[in-house]
């Protein structure tokens, strides 16, 4: 089985105290650390699972600039067997869509049984996983947190809905999952793995060489524009209530009273 799973580079939460720019429009990036999006690493886990199954290749792929050449190799010395950045100046300023348009154009490069990413970027939303599988008209599912592969050119998923229930579906291949953290345990990567992956080719595909349109892509194609970030203000504090435990009852009903929560 060939499998795709798409990853992204994003800044890292635990490392960074993040604070925005003077034009208030984007966050500080010059001295920010950067990883993987660590629901990515579900995906490419799973995916490797899977073909240590059924036998087959990963190939991980990302949308991105040179600095995000680092990911792809880390995924690598997972044991994904190539990865692939998608690399163009006219890619900057894509918006969910734009996104999607662009991995489109590269599995219509390729052949791929199955596509993979994570459940959300930690710096973006989760559209374009879905986005994706609509551009292909492939079938998709969310939220997955089990994946059986099937004879006949199927799978059985399970999905996370509601109440901590679970959906059990039955999809064709070729299709589009997001994978929910928690369906397995990545595995470590060491330095030592990185170290024998830095000498492999990555590959780069430019607009051109995935025969896109630059309007279709980009700033030029984004329907989707970021106007502004802002701090929200912070709120009243909270009243704490002394006394013993029928004190701070009577209190409490007197402030629910006062603020109209009891008649």
């Amino acid at each position: 089985m060939e499998i795709l799973v798409c990853v992204r580079r994003v800044p890292d939460t635990s490392e960074n105290e993040i604070q925005l720019n003077a034009a208030g429009n984007d966050i500080e990036r010059d001295d920010l650390v950067y990883s993987i999006n660590e629901p990515d690493n579900y995906a490419v886990e799973e995916a490797l699972q899977i073909t240590a199954k059924v036998g087959g290749n990963v190939t991980v792929v990302t949308v991105g600039s040179d600095d995000d050449e680092e990911v792809l190799r880390r995924e690598m010395a997972m044991g994904a067997s190539r990865g692939v950045l998608l690399s163009d100046e006219a890619f900057d300023g894509s918006d969910g869509r734009g996104i999607a348009n662009i991995l489109k154009a590269y599995v219509h490069n390729g052949h791929f049984d199955l596509i993979l990413t994570g459940v959300q970027a930690e710096d973006g939303g989760a559209q374009v996983g879905g986005m994706l599988a609509a551009l292909l008209d492939y079938p998709f599912a969310s939220l997955v947190n089990s994946i059986s592969v099937l004879d006949g050119g199927k799978l059985k998923v399970s999905r996370e809905i509601e109440g901590g229930n679970k959906e059990m579906n039955e999809i064709d291949l070729p299709c589009v999952l997001s994978i929910q953290t928690g369906i397995n345990e990545p595995r470590y990567v060491g330095m030592r793995g990185i170290r024998q992956v830095a000498s492999l080719e990555v590959p780069t595909f430019s607009a051109s060489n995935l025969g896109l349109d630059a309007s279709a892509v980009g700033d030029a194609g984004a329907k989707v524009k970021r106007t502004d970030y802002f701090v929200p203000a912070l709120g009243k504090g909270a009243e704490m209530l002394e006394g013993d435990q029928e004190e701070i009852i009577a209190k409490l009903i007197e402030l629910m009273k006062a603020k109209g929560g009891l008649n």
